[in-house]
Parts: C-alpha cells; sequence; structure tokens
C-alpha cells in the first residue's frame, strides 16, 4: 500500500531544492531538516547573520518525521504517580514543566515571527481512558497540574461524550493553559519557507559519514560530495546514529497513522476540533481535525527496519479497529492516508543534548514531544554551537540524562518484551 502521510498531502510541498554536487564550504552545517534542524538553522542565522549555514537532508526537506508526528504541542505532560504534588518526584517534574513551557513559548514566538498558518488551536487537549482505573489520582493530578500553571477538569459522562462526539471515552483530564494543537507539515514547512537566504538546503542528500579534517574542520560525506565546516550540529533524532554517534542513550521507535476523509455533519454535529492522549504509554492517540477528520496513531512499536506495504497494512487495519471502538460506522473506505513515522526516545525521558567534540554537537531523545523540544532544542543548539549561555541552556544540559542502555541484542530482547507488556496493560486504550 501508499506510504502517504496525510498531513503531508494536505500541507503540500515547498519547491523542491537540489541536491548537493560537489563540496560546499560553510560556516555551520545543520544535518536534518525537520523542526530540531530547521529551528537551529533560524537560529544560527539570526545570531550570526553573515555566516553561511548549509542544511542537509537524506530526503525532502521538512517531509520526515517532523510532519508525520500527530501535532501535539506539550507544555504540560500527564504527571506520573510518582510525580504527583507532595511526592518524591513533583521536583524534576517541576524542572521538566518549565522547560516544556518555555519549548511552548518557542513555538509560538516562531510561529508569530514567520506568520505560520498551521492550524493551531491554543484550548488545549485531554488525557482520556476508556478504562476509568487507568485515569486514577484524579484529584491530585488536577492539584499537580494547576501548581505548574495548567489549566486542568475533570470530565465525564455526558460532559465528555458530547466534548468528543463518542461514548468511548469514560473519564479525561481537559488540559489547558498552555498545551495546543497543530498541523505539524504545515508548521514545519512554514519553519522551511520562512529560512533566510544565508541558508541553503540541499535535498535527497544523504551523509554517508562525518570525519574530522587535519585542518580542524568537519566533513560530511556524500554520495556526490561534501560540505566541510568549522562547526557541526547533528538534528537527526531517532536517525542520530548515521551521523556516528552510536552512544547517545536514545532509540528509535515506528509509529503508524491513519487519517479518515472529512466526516459530516450528521456525523459530528456541533463537535468541535479536540485531540486526546491516552495515560497509557501504547495506548492511541487520536485527533478530530479542523477540517473534520480523525486520526489515531495506535501502535509503537520497537523495529531494526522499516514497515513493509503488507505490515502497513496490517496496521491500518489495527487503526480501523480504533477508529470503529470511537466511532463504529467508519469502514475501511473512510480511511484516506496511512502513513509511518519515527520517534527517538530514551530510558529515563531525558534527552541527549551535547556537545559530542570540538565543533560538534547533536541533540536526539524527544520521547514524542518533538514539535516543541524540537524547537527549542533547535535555538539551544544553535546557542551552544555560537558559545553562547543562558539559564535555559544550562538546565537543559543539566536534565540531559537519557539513561543506560544494554548493548544489543539485550537491547533488542528487552525493548520488544517491554512493548508487548505495555500493549497489554494499554488494550483496552488502543
Amino acid at each position: 500500500m501508499n506510504n502517504t502521510c496525510g498531513w503531508i498531502a494536505l500541507a503540500g510541498s515547498s519547491a523542491p531544492r537540489a541536491p548537493l554536487i560537489g563540496t560546499q564550504q560553510a560556516d555551520y552545517l545543520v544535518i536534518g531538516a525537520g523542526i530540531t534542524g530547521l529551528s537551529a538553522a533560524h537560529a544560527l542565522s539570526e545570531s550570526r547573520p553573515d555566516a553561511r549555514i548549509v542544511v542537509l537532508d537524506r530526503q525532502r526537506a521538512a517531509q520526515g518525521a517532523s510532519g508525520r508526528n500527530s501535532g501535539f504541542v506539550v507544555a504540560h505532560e500527564h504527571p506520573g504517580a510518582h510525580e504527583l504534588i507532595g511526592q518524591p518526584g513533583f521536583a524534576d517534574y517541576q524542572a521538566d514543566t518549565a522547560i516544556s513551557r518555555a519549548a511552548n513559548d518557542e513555538v509560538r514566538s516562531r510561529l508569530a515571527r514567520h506568520g505560520i498558518d498551521c492550524e493551531w488551536r491554543d484550548d488545549g487537549y485531554l488525557f482520556a481512558v476508556n478504562d476509568p482505573g487507568k485515569l486514577t489520582d484524579v484529584d491530585a493530578t488536577l492539584a499537580t497540574l494547576r501548581a505548574v500553571g495548567a489549566q486542568a477538569s475533570f470530565l465525564q459522562g455526558n460532559a465528555l461524550q458530547q466534548r468528543l462526539g463518542t461514548a468511548h471515552y469514560q473519564a479525561a483530564i481537559q488540559c489547558g493553559g498552555g498545551n495546543a494543537l497543530l498541523q505539524p507539515a504545515k508548521y514545519v514547512r512554514g519553519l522551511l519557507d520562512a529560512l533566510p537566504a544565508a541558508v541553503t538546503v540541499f535535498e535527497n542528500t544523504a551523509m554517508s559519514g562525518l570525519t574530522r579534517l587535519a585542518n580542524g574542520r568537519w566533513r560530511a560525506h556524500t554520495r556526490h560530495g561534501g560540505v566541510e565546516a568549522p562547526r557541526v550540529l547533528v538534528c537527526l533524532n531517532a536517525f542520530v546514529a548515521r551521523a556516528g554517534l552510536n552512544a547517545s542513550g536514545t532509540f528509535p521507535m515506528e509509529l503508524s497513522a491513519s487519517l479518515t476523509r472529512p466526516l459530516t455533519d450528521a456525523e459530528m454535529a456541533d463537535v468541535q476540533p479536540w485531540g486526546v492522549l491516552s495515560t497509557r504509554p501504547l495506548g492511541a492517540t487520536v485527533r478530530f481535525t479542523p477540517d473534520r477528520r480523525v486520526m489515531i496513531r495506535n501502535t509503537a512499536e520497537y523495529r531494526g527496519k522499516d514497515l513493509s506495504d503488507h505490515e502497513l497494512l496490517q496496521r491500518r487495519e489495527h487503526h480501523l479497529l480504533g477508529l470503529q471502538r470511537r466511532f463504529p460506522w467508519l469502514t475501511a473506505q473512510d480511511i484516506r492516508y496511512t502513513w509511518t513515522g519515527h520517534l527517538s526516545a530514551s530510558r529515563s525521558g531525558q534527552p541527549y543534548f551535547a556537545q559530542v567534540d570540538d565543533g560538534l554537537y547533536a541533540v536526539a531523545g524527544c520521547n514524542g514531544s518533538g514539535v516543541a523540544r524540537g524547537t527549542l532544542w533547535g535555538r539551544l543548539l544553535a546557542e551552544l554551537a555560537c558559545d553562547q549561555r543562558s539559564p535555559l541552556l544550562t538546565s537543559i544540559i543539566e536534565r540531559a540524562r537519557p539513561g543506560w542502555l544494554p548493548p544489543r541484542p539485550l537491547l533488542d530482547i528487552g525493548a520488544i518484551l517491554r512493548m508487548r507488556v505495555e500493549a497489554i496493560r494499554a488494550r483496552t486504550e488502543i
């Protein structure tokens, strides 16, 4: 089947950029033209307006994982039991939320600065469950969210059903005060289209290696040439190992999603757009979009290779089951797009953010919050590469402890087993 991302198809593409042929010289090289890389390129050009900045991407710019996510702009995560107010982990939750709020503000700043139209909705989203037993400690959760600046309320019964247009969900926490939704492909395309002239983007240019030259500069090798620069920013997230960085403490996850046709007024009368996140790691992420489509993402897998067409078709069938649990009248013919994407995860939930070597900087480990975190990371990685410092950058570096990962094949075995356990725990939420 055709692996076509609905967000990208509906957003449209920017004018194509040529692949790299020959050797280019640059002041800064950014590897990866997703949210993080493009944000880094913007920040570099703003801080160093006379610098030549080159961006490489192995496929079309703005059409990788960044344009394929679910479009949740996270300011407030759902707190775990150990992070609730009064618990030992609350201080860490406060610190992480302060970073998330700064990341959310960074997205808002980019939207305003570049005039990006990406279907922004600022009324929050819901942590919702079919099984009320998977939404525990409601009062403490509300108090925790409010303590860090969120607007949080509890919904159930008819009020929740009317809000979502489905009786599937039995309990939810509506969380605003920062949390937002957007069309991810329109956002990342907006970042691409707003790049200044000092930034040159080469598309369909895979990097085959990254080496340090005798003069202290770095060279990114490509099939038909390369780029030499004294400072390189690796913004590949799930694919950071492609730059030879194999000790990041992060690992890739492959996700798949489907998007339906627009629903009619009769099917979803008087229902405003919404987004739902599960309280379980492998529960479904669902959105009802401004153009009245339903998006569902209810698979997340630790895999060593991409899904085949047959495997993607199987995931589409799984998406349909999830859709029909929420909207029983939907059929396979109502699904218009099905696609895959990747995210970068870590054991601790914290990112890898580092100066790897002289002139070499890298970030990975979005852990499912790539829109906001990626935008902020790009700016802060540029700040680090420009020898600048700020309290926020210091906080990011201090928190960037992705955790130890066992060597393969122990990592593979452990990750697969963990995914199976989480899938069982989330079976009512898929």
